[in-house]
């Protein structure tokens, strides 16, 4: 397809792109994207001409780029030029171009052969990754593949000398008396414990090189701030020849092992492919390309679109930085077409395609950057624009389940396509906007059917949306039967919401108002969706750039040259450091310098965006801080940003900055356009003259059709005015203008006003309208979502910050639960037990602004360290919803560090236990009374300690009442926007959905089990019985799950607390629905449960409980998932090491300041019918991060030996079980360590026919005499629970189970039945998008 338009002056015409002096050839910018190629040519005096093609046609060219770039000579010389024929490079004054060739080829995973070089110890940290699984409740576990083909690893090792932890703050600032002692970049002291032996790295490398490999990866410890080690091995590596090798001390000095690790491996994966792309893209020129061709003369100059949002002469483009080449050149179009410096009003990007959307922000004059994002489900670190990816575009397909309207995630993509492509294809959003009259075909390209010369089919769309209305029809009461147009208009509203969600998060989580910001549409459907989208929002000004169909390709066209040089740091920002920094400023600007000028930059034409990444001590939260137009001091705007997005400062802590950063910019290209509001400013408005409407159309707006006028864009002159209902379309872009909102055509944009009167949306409590029960699930679930981030932000412990340990959910007003975040699964049901406990204790005492905290099992309280904070919402004088928060605290006293004691026999000696208190009364917290309740009382009971840490007891409690507060203010605006009784009506309809999808899969499992009794046992490590019976009535769809015949209470830490119980089976039946359902407690509705009272299921008020809640839940999992037939055990613990020094002094009242540490070791998964079992990797009812390693090492004295894959665990069968892992760490000095852990004696069940799993292992490796006045290791096997005195040099060896296997081992494995998650190899970048996949994954 192309199309050739000369007549579109003002927007690029007469050099309005702007060139460089004493230039005048043809400026070419290009955006590849997956379907369509993009192409604006300019030339001096003459008009812009755009071109459009298919980015793949081979029988008519072999590259679209190329294939555009010869239509855009052709226009311009007025000769034709043959497809054969060289393109003559002395006729083009530059190439811009963004490509998704590196992108294709990660998601396709078709880059180069490599391999990875990393430190002994490490060969699968790539493998393990954070250890979490990409979905909380997919039990058929499916973890991205590694990049590289083999891994070699070096033995050499480099530590951090001192850990941040320590309570004194020492730090080494002597290193000449110990030669294996050194400052690395950071300034950190940099222990050297084993250099590489040049021989045997080089021994490793030839045998790489021998079997093939040319493309190399190298990531070794600690190597962001020593590099040394790195150097080596790509030294050697040159002189054997590998063709490329990818450091990551130089790709990105950003600390964390796996990120860097996998960014260089992406890079070594990738820049191949990018260099084999160019080359041949290259072939096709007479003269060279890029800037060294262009300085002698030979050639034109050729810049790619790097992720940041800079281009890069096409000889430094790499892989790594061409992750998002093509959607950042949308974001540079916008913010510098649509953002006025001047006015300072923010925008919000909105790019809506076939397969996805696209959002980001723009203000304050700069792009806003992340540095570690994961794209195809590879995590890299890299500064990338803030794009975030939603599942929701044009070709997104329709779903009618379980009584909702469901849109995505699943794609229609190019091929089939919609319905309405004539391919057969599903129904999409885009057959619903063709239904409704939003899409016209006779202006639609006729590329379709058979001959590639028809419109799009709208019989298809709508006979489609009639059988799927009549099948809606039979499900639902017939007082509430739905019209064709009602469904497919449900589907638009319930799209609509689901973008909504992200663009709240972008916005509002980050401390920004919505209704502030302008909206930014592009992409083909984007005006479609876009008034509806800023509404909801509370935007009032949406602007619709007229090129927005290439708006990408647009901001190709004005984006600048980018130089980015970063160094790592570790030095605390002060007045007295202030000026070192200036100094590394200079030196890093001296470097970007150089480069540009090396790419033909001069001196005036550079600018310098420097800044700091700052963070309070104690925190991991960075935040990258760009220098004050005033001065050199940092401080304040980081205490300014810091307070805007976590909502609190600390006064009284060090700021550290992580790294020093220089953004190098080569100005190249102005924009003449004038800005939005500077055309607003001598804009004439009228009425639009009605000769200009080319025809008329019915046209579905909320409450049905209306005769609609459709206005072609460029009939358009500037200052009309048209007033909706309307259409404003051209050959690729619609824009639907509903009625109250009014559209005004601009020299260079669309800009659509909504009216501000404010509408109660109309919804009855007559009748379950569907499309609005869709519609409040996803609002329901927004509001959790928003807590969970809202905690997160505010928080300062790693606990909650960091390893995201926290649950958050919303509550009807009798405790039930209504959404829950997909946080941890252990939370699930318990939540729901501790409100209606607590409802109950406080009914008719709560006032508004009264907070209440708990953490008693016997008030629905998992273990003490999860810590539940409630807050009733009023509506008037009355509860109408309660919103609760649960963290795990790193330790609230008891007799161990870390309050996870793994021989606890009573509860007080884990630490505080709070039946119910008030928290915060009235708005006043308490803070007396939690001090006397989590210092003063523990430690009154023998051999116990209060908490050791406090302050972050009290700052994280803080937080959830901050979460808490922001659930509660979005219940009052879903109030305010549908009134109390349709919220509350639609808050027990979702309920009664939830309900009714158990009651099918219970249905669906009584009949294949033909009504029969589900039974399953399994013994707990010290025998103890775990007794299951399911009885299903397959009539009403309701069972009991019976656990009588379980063990009694033990005297010992495993026992659970019954709320534990339902959150098992709240999580197992979750996991069995396999679809997406409201996940609240209706899912229990159809559940009895019978637990013998005196069991260690349901034990005394008294009784330990700490091991109960991380590995009695997991046996718990096991054995229901073992009743249903569904898969194999997996590793069915959750290996809790604690560690850490502090607390009471025996005999004294005084306590010694320390610290505390906590995690969860991963395992192996079990297989299943179809699926083998996942190595490395957090099963059932946990699914939280473990620590970086050099995160860890930094923070904590300890030396990460081995962290790998505890190879043949696993159980063997038809379809293997997944393998544990080994985690070896030395302590560097005396620590109390203790282990609770399961599966230690009892193995992991294989099923259908298939082996068990290995076991668990703990071992200490202990320094004893050796008699001869040294000492020799001897390793003692700890058992599963067990806790020692660790001195310095000794080591504790994790060693986890693995899974069970499924089926007969001699039987081949068939996974090609396996129903694969439609959203696995989706790019998803972004803010929002990897904090979804954080929340997701725990």
């Amino acid at each position: 397809m192309m199309a050739i338009d000369e007549a579109k002056r003002g927007i690029l015409g007469d050099a309005n792109v702007g060139i460089r002096p004493g230039s005048g050839g043809i400026k070419i910018a290009i955006d590849r994207g997956g379907t369509f190629t993009d192409c604006i040519g300019s030339q001096p005096d003459r008009p812009p001409v755009v071109i459009k093609l298919l980015s793949v046609d081979p029988q008519n060219y072999e590259d679209a780029p190329r294939e555009a770039i010869r239509r855009v000579l052709e226009a311009y010389t007025g000769r034709k030029i043959l497809r054969e024929e060289k393109l003559d490079t002395s006729l083009i004054e530059s190439i811009r171009m963004g490509t998704t060739v590196a992108t294709n080829a990660l998601l396709e995973r078709k880059g180069q052969k490599c391999a990875l070089v990393t430190t002994k110890g490490f060969a699968d940290c790539l493998i393990i990754g954070n250890q979490s699984r990409p979905k909380i409740f997919d039990i058929a576990i499916h973890k991205p593949e590694v990049l590289y083909q083999k891994v070699i690893e070096i033995d050499e090792r480099v530590t951090l000398e001192d850990y941040t932890e320590h309570s004194e703050k020492l730090k080494t600032v002597d290193v000449s008396t110990d030669e294996d002692l050194t400052f690395g970049l950071s300034g950190e002291v940099v222990r050297i414990l084993k250099r590489p032996r040049t021989t045997e790295v080089e021994a490793s490398l030839l045998g790489l090189y021998a079997e093939g490999f040319r493309s190399i990866a190298v990531c070794l410890t600690h190597s962001y701030t020593f590099p040394e080690h790195e150097k080596l091995v790509g030294d050697i590596a040159r002189k054997i020849g590998f063709e490329h090798i990818s450091l990551s001390s130089q790709l990105m000095p950003m600390i964390k092992l796996v990120p860097r690790a996998t960014s260089a491996t992406a890079d070594a994966y990738l820049t191949p492919e990018i260099k084999k792309y160019i080359s041949g893209f290259e072939n096709g020129f007479d003269g060279g390309l890029g800037n060294a061709s262009a300085l002698k003369g030979k050639g034109t100059r050729c810049e790619f679109m790097q992720s940041d949002g800079g281009l890069v002469d096409v000889n430094l483009f790499s892989g790594l930085r061409a992750i998002l080449s093509g959607p950042a050149g949308g974001v540079v179009g916008y913010a510098l077409t649509s953002y006025d410096p001047k006015t300072k009003i923010p925008v919000i990007g909105f790019d809506m395609g076939g397969t996805s959307t696209d959002v980001s922000r723009y203000g304050e004059g700069h792009y806003e950057h992340v540095f570690e994002t994961t794209t195809a489900g590879v995590t890299i670190q890299s500064p990338q624009l803030d794009i975030n990816t939603v599942a929701a575009g044009g070709g997104s397909q329709l779903f009618w389940r379980n009584g909702l309207f469901v849109v995505g995630p699943e794609s229609a993509g190019a091929h089939p396509g919609p319905a309405c492509y004539r391919k057969g294809g599903p129904l999409t959003v885009t057959d619903a906007n063709l239904h409704l009259g939003r899409l016209l075909p006779e202006l639609f390209p006729t590329i379709f059917g058979p001959q590639e010369n028809e419109s799009l089919d709208s019989e298809a769309s709508e006979r489609l949306f009639t059988e799927l209305t009549e099948e809606i029809n039979l499900e639902i009461d017939a007082a509430s039967n739905m019209t064709v147009d009602e469904v497919a208009y449900g589907f638009i509203k319930v799209a609509n919401e689901a973008m909504i969600r992200p663009i709240r998060a972008l916005t509002e989580a980050k401390g920004y108002d919505t209704s502030t910001h302008r909206l930014a549409t592009f992409g083909g459907a984007g005006g479609q969706h876009a008034v509806a989208i800023a509404e909801a929002l509370g935007i009032s000004q949406i602007l619709i750039h007229k090129y927005s169909s290439v708006l990408s390709a647009y901001g190709m066209a004005l984006a600048d040259v980018v130089q980015e040089v970063q160094e790592p740091s570790s030095y605390i920002f002060t007045p007295e450091t202030q000026s070192m920094f200036v100094e590394r400023f200079l030196e890093l600007k001296k470097r970007a310098s150089a480069s540009l000028r090396e790419q033909g930059f001069k001196d005036h034409h550079l600018e310098f965006e420097s800044y700091l990444n700052m963070r309070y001590r104690g925190t991991e939260s960075a935040l990258m801080i760009i220098k004050p137009a005033d001065g050199w001091d940092f401080e304040k705007p980081f205490v300014d940003h810091h307070l805007q997005e976590f909502g609190f400062i600390l006064p009284n802590r060090d700021i550290i900055v992580d790294d020093i950063r220089v953004r190098g910019i080569g100005k190249s290209y102005q924009l003449a356009e004038k800005t939005v509001d500077e055309q607003l400013k001598t804009l004439k408005v009228t009425l639009v003259n009605g000769d200009k409407r080319v025809s008329m159309k019915e046209v579905y707006f909320e409450g049905g059709r209306i005769q609609t006028p459709v206005f072609k864009i460029e009939d358009l002159d500037a200052g009309d005015k048209v007033v909706g209902p309307a259409i404003l379309a051209d050959d690729t872009q619609t824009i639907v203008i509903p009625p109250g909102a009014a559209a005004i055509s601009l020299e260079t944009h669309i800009m659509v006003n909504i009216g501000d009167e404010a509408r109660k949306k109309a919804a009855s409590t007559e009748q379950i309208d569907p499309i609005t029960l869709s519609i409040f699930g996803h609002r329901f679930m927004a509001i959790a979502e928003q807590m969970g981030r809202a905690l997160q932000k505010t928080s300062v412990s790693t606990n909650v910050k960091e390893r995201l340990d926290y649950s958050c959910a919303l509550f009807d007003a009798q405790g039930g639960l209504v959404a829950n975040a997909p946080h941890l699964p252990v939370h699930l049901g318990s939540m729901s037990t501790a409100v209606r406990t607590q409802a109950n204790i406080w009914k008719g005492k709560l006032k508004k602004g009264d907070v209440i905290v708990s953490n008693h099992p016997q008030t629905g309280g998992t273990h003490l360290p999860d810590i539940t904070v409630i807050t009733p919402a009023f509506h008037g004088d009355k509860i109408v919803f309660y919103v609760a928060s649960r963290a795990h605290h790193a330790d609230i006293g008891g007799i161990l560090p870390g309050s996870m004691p793994p021989h606890s026999r009573e509860l007080y000696q884990e630490g505080a236990a709070i039946f119910s208190e008030k928290l915060v009364s009235e708005g006043h917290f308490d803070e007396q009374r939690i001090t006397e309740l989590l210092l003063h009382e523990p430690a009154k009971y023998p051999g116990c300690s209060g908490t050791r840490c406090l302050p972050d007891n009290i700052n994280d409690l803080k937080a959830q009442v901050a979460a808490n507060q922001k659930g509660i203010y979005l219940i009052d605006s879903l109030i305010d926007e549908y009134g109390e009784a349709v919220v509350q009506f639609y808050m027990l309809a979702i309920q009664d959905n939830a309900e009714l999808s158990v009651k099918n899969l219970l249905r669906e499992v009584s009949k294949r089990f033909e009504g029969k009794l589900l039974r399953a046992s399994d013994y707990m490590d010290d025998g103890s019985l775990i007794c299951l019976t399911i009885d299903i009535n397959g009539d009403d769809g309701t069972a009991v799950f019976d656990f009588t015949g379980t063990g009694p209470e033990m005297y010992g830490n495993m026992n659970a607390p019954e709320a534990v119980t339902y959150s098992a089976i709240i999580y197992c039946l979750r996991c069995l629905i396999t679809e997406d359902i409201p996940l609240n407690q209706g899912c229990l509705k159809p559940i009895k449960v019978i637990i013998p009272k005196d069991s260690f299921l349901s034990p005394s008020a008294t009784a330990a409980v700490v091991g109960g809640n991380v590995l009695t839940s997991q046996r718990v999992t096991d054995v229901i998932f073992h009743a249903f037939q569904a898969c194999a055990a997996s590793q069915g613990d959750c290996n809790n090491l604690t560690f850490g020094i502090g607390g009471k002094i025996e005999g004294k009242d005084e306590q010694v300041r320390g610290w505390g540490y906590y995690e969860t070791i991963a395992g192996g998964s079990g297989a299943g019918p179809n699926w083998h079992g996942t190595s490395g990797v957090h099963t059932h009812m946990t699914n939280t991060r473990i620590t970086d390693a050099e995160i860890f090492e930094r923070r904590y004295p300890v030396l990460l030996r081995e962290f790998s894959i505890r190879k043949g665990s696993g159980g063997n069968g038809q379809y293997r079980g997944g393998d544990g892992v080994v985690r070896d760490i030395e302590f560097r000095v005396p620590v109390q360590c203790s282990i609770l852990s399961e599966r230690r004696v009892y193995h992991p069940y294989g099923l259908a026919g298939g082996q068990e799993a290995h076991c668990g292992l703990n071992l200490w490796a202990r320094l004893v005499d050796d008699g001869k006045g040294g000492k020799k290791e001897r390793i003692i096997n700890l058992g599963g629970k067990n806790t020692a005195s660790m001195q310095a040099g000794e080591r504790i060896i994790i060693c986890t189970p693995g899974g069970g296997g499924y089926g007969p081992a001699n039987l081949d494995a068939d996974i090609s039945g396996r129903k694969m998650d439609p959203r696995a190899n989706w790019r998803g970048q972004g803010s929002v998008a990897i904090y979804n996949a954080i929340q997701e994954s725990n």
